[in-house]
């Protein structure tokens, strides 16, 4: 799976998920970096085959009335210190994986992870 984490969370997220064998990039690393608008992040997701992960609700707006991005894990955890984000990932990613073969949008939060079909 190919990954594209979004702005409002941090680039740690991405370097886990390589970390852990998955193709994944951050905003910050394109051309435009956090400024990346989010048709240009759903362009390029859509273009390389990426999962957008992010906090930002326009893109669920957009997989709702469009459905682009294709797939999305939305996280709506809140503020949350990065230790906590990347713990529950790595506590979960098995999960999250598993339910991303099967649908086109998890999300998650901190006391749960939903599948939406």
């Amino acid at each position: 799976m190919k990954f594209i984490v979004d702005a409002q969370l941090p680039k740690t997220l991405s370097e886990f998920l390589k970390y852990k064998g998955f193709d994944a990039i951050h905003t910050l690393d394109l051309p435009a970096k956090n400024e990346t608008h989010d048709k240009e992040i759903v362009d390029f997701a859509t273009l390389e085959n990426r999962i957008v992960i992010t906090k930002d609700i326009d893109f669920l707006a957009s997989f709702l009335i469009i459905s682009q991005p294709q797939k999305l894990i939305l996280v709506r955890t809140g503020n949350i210190t990065n230790t906590l984000l990347i713990n529950l990932f790595s506590k979960n990613l098995n999960l999250i994986i598993d339910l991303l073969e099967q649908s086109n949008l998890v999300e998650i939060s901190s006391t749960q992870i939903v599948e939406h079909k």
